[in-house]
């Protein structure tokens, strides 16, 4: 190569970089889009509410204990 190509390339690479920018600021990064928003949550606290007494009973069912239909002293179900 010559020097003359090398600096044409290197101009033109130049000039492209520039465009690029120019035009990636005007549609991809304009001003609007960089300014963002989160929410607003509460603070963790330590108190806790008691649950409804009308599903949280002493006379509630509790579906981890074993249910026995029946007395069958089989010990295979099938």
């Amino acid at each position: 190569m010559k020097r003359k190509d090398i600096m044409t390339i290197v101009v033109v690479a130049i000039f492209a970089g520039i465009f690029s920018l120019i035009v990636s600021k005007i549609f991809f990064a304009s001003g609007d889009s960089r300014k963002l928003t989160a929410e607003t949550v509460e603070p963790i606290s330590s108190d806790f509410q008691s649950p409804d007494t009308e599903v949280f009973n002493p006379q509630a069912i509790d579906p981890t204990q074993l249910i026995k239909i029946g007395d069958t002293n089989n010990p295979q179900p099938f």
